[in-house]
């Protein structure tokens, strides 16, 4: 178990230090767009979830490397948010956003990690959960800020959506499912479209209805309520 842990959190470790640090460089070398930086953090986050289900052999230790890393990092960044230029250099919304954000990672991780790899078995669907939100909503964020032209509005919705957005989000999921399910060959030939269909509609439904920022921790999920029935009905 001490082998595996400690391997399997260097390799975590490792991999956000290095890409976090060449994005944090880039920012310094080159002028770009708040937004961009924030989607490329996203991505980069988005990436780990491949470290979180595959440096380790099981998944109670998987589980047991997230609980960890929330508190290590947690600390980190409540130090941190001391040091003049922190939520400048890390593009923080309001304060204390960046630790909020780690809560909900965090504990949307270890609920698909342990529903998913620990009753399930199945450890792909934790990457598929995932993939239909994160790219998803990058794509939602840039595509709305770029090119939204029809807002939607309402007594649910935070703010004012772009219909281009929440398209975007749509289409960018089920790509992103659809891919995940035809590279792990998981259902019956008549299933990826529905499937991948379905969990992207409900993935863009919720992202567009989740207010402060915590479709990190909603879309995931609810991708995931779709996934966990119909892959036991279509599975190959």
């Amino acid at each position: 178990m001490g082998h595996q842990l400690v391997r399997g959190f260097g390799i975590i470790i490792l991999y956000f230090i290095s890409l976090a640090g060449l994005a944090v460089g880039l920012k310094q070398l080159i002028r770009m767009p708040k937004e961009v930086f924030r989607k490329i953090l996203h991505l980069i986050l988005l990436g780990s979830v491949f470290g979180w289900t595959y440096a380790f052999e099981t998944w109670w230790i998987a589980l047991t490397a997230v609980l960890i890393f929330l508190v290590i990092v947690y600390a980190v960044l409540h130090f941190a948010e001391g040091i003049p230029g922190y939520s400048e250099l890390l593009v923080e919304r309001n304060r204390g956003e960046i630790k909020r954000s780690l809560v909900a990672v965090c504990v949307m991780l270890a609920s698909l990690i342990a529903i998913c790899w620990g009753v399930l078995g199945q450890r792909y669907l934790v990457i598929a959960s995932v993939s239909a939100w994160g790219l998803g909503d990058a794509a939602a964020a840039l595509v709305g800020k770029r090119f939204g032209r029809r807002h939607i509005e309402g007594r649910f919705v935070e703010g004012r959506k772009s219909l281009e957005g929440t398209l975007a989000m749509f289409a960018v999921s089920f790509f992103s499912v659809l891919t995940i399910l035809l590279a792990y060959g998981s259902l019956k030939w008549h299933g990826y479209i529905p499937v991948s269909l379905a969990t992207a509609a409900v993935s863009a439904v919720v992202e567009l209805y989740t207010k402060g920022g915590m479709d990190t921790l909603t879309c995931p999920l609810a991708a995931a309520l779709v996934l966990l029935p119909l892959v036991r009905l279509w599975g190959a």
